[in-house]
């Protein structure tokens, strides 16, 4: 018999109350201050939609490694990777605030700019949607197949259905690989349309996978205390801890390493990312960045 999670109707009512809050402050938002607006929409979606990736790259790694010990949480990242189809909605809405966010989609702009001239076969508008609706278009599918595969393991039993996610999954890592780069290319690396960094789309795929596997966690945990997932153990968190562990130390490696070499080389097209970033109202977020996300 499927544990299924009955939500009560006060904590509904609740989830409703912030859902009308958020609303609410988003359309002030865009009344009173459009450019603050646009940058929270941007962060706010990329940051979500990072998380379900996240989750659905945790989901197939547990294939590819023939992990028993994560089958029992499994519908948590299957349920996170379903907002994807809902992310790519309020993705495609942002073409509605492109001028506001990218400085490299005013028209006229490669007369004067010799550089974003340079990147304009690539930072275009049109082939900026065409690669934001294929990105979501393979996650979507991919997703689904797994999410199709899953059940069907569940209700017939066997190991055919696990064979095939497992196959799936070979697939889906390196989709997500190369997507997901360009993707943080496409809606955070770009906003600075001038400044280089080999590093920036590894350091986004590995918090993406970090953020995601924290979150899964949590909710196990939280589910746990209410009555749900019986059978989490010592040794599960011990896993969960494990994988928890091992992304921060790698982001912490890649978020230094970056800093290092752009430090170190002290190039103009390099540096200026952090130097605005280090100084004014950034300055305190900055230095703690490294201790919050680590």
């Amino acid at each position: 018999m499927e544990d299924k999670l009955i939500v009560q109707k006060n904590f509904k009512y609740l989830l409703f109350g912030l859902i009308a809050i958020g609303i609410v402050s988003m359309v002030a938002g865009f009344i009173l201050n459009p450019e603050r607006a646009w940058a929270n929409y941007l962060l706010n979606n990329y940051y979500f939609v990072s998380l379900a990736v996240g989750a659905a790259f945790f989901s197939a790694i547990q294939y590819i490694t023939q992990s028993g010990w994560s089958a029992a949480f499994k519908r948590v990242p299957e349920a996170m990777a379903s907002y994807i189809p809902i992310a790519a909605v309020f993705f495609l809405l942002m073409y509605f605030g492109m001028h506001t966010l990218f400085h490299w989609s005013h028209e006229g702009i490669t007369a004067t700019d010799e550089l974003i001239a340079h990147k304009a076969p690539y930072l275009n508008v049109p082939f900026f949607f065409v690669r934001l609706i294929l990105f979501f278009g393979l996650w979507i599918i991919m997703v689904r197949l797994l999410r199709r595969a899953s059940i069907k393991e569940d209700e017939e039993g066997g190991r055919s259905w696990f064979y095939k996610s497992e196959k799936y999954s070979k697939i889906f890592i390196f989709i997500i690989a190369i997507s997901f780069t360009l993707f943080a290319f496409d809606n955070l690396m770009s906003l600075e349309p001038h400044w280089f960094s080999a590093l920036f789309a590894a350091k986004s795929f590995i918090a993406a996978f970090l953020h995601a596997s924290t979150v899964i966690t949590f909710i196990v945990i939280v589910l746990h205390k209410i009555g749900h997932f019986t059978m989490l153990n010592r040794s599960h968190l011990h896993d969960f801890s494990r994988y928890i562990f091992m992304l921060a130390i790698i982001w912490g490696y890649f978020n230094f390493a970056e800093f290092m070499i752009i430090w170190y080389g002290n190039i103009p097209e390099e540096t200026f990312f952090f130097v605005k970033r280090s100084h004014g109202a950034f300055n305190v977020l900055f230095y703690a960045n490294i201790v919050i996300n680590w």
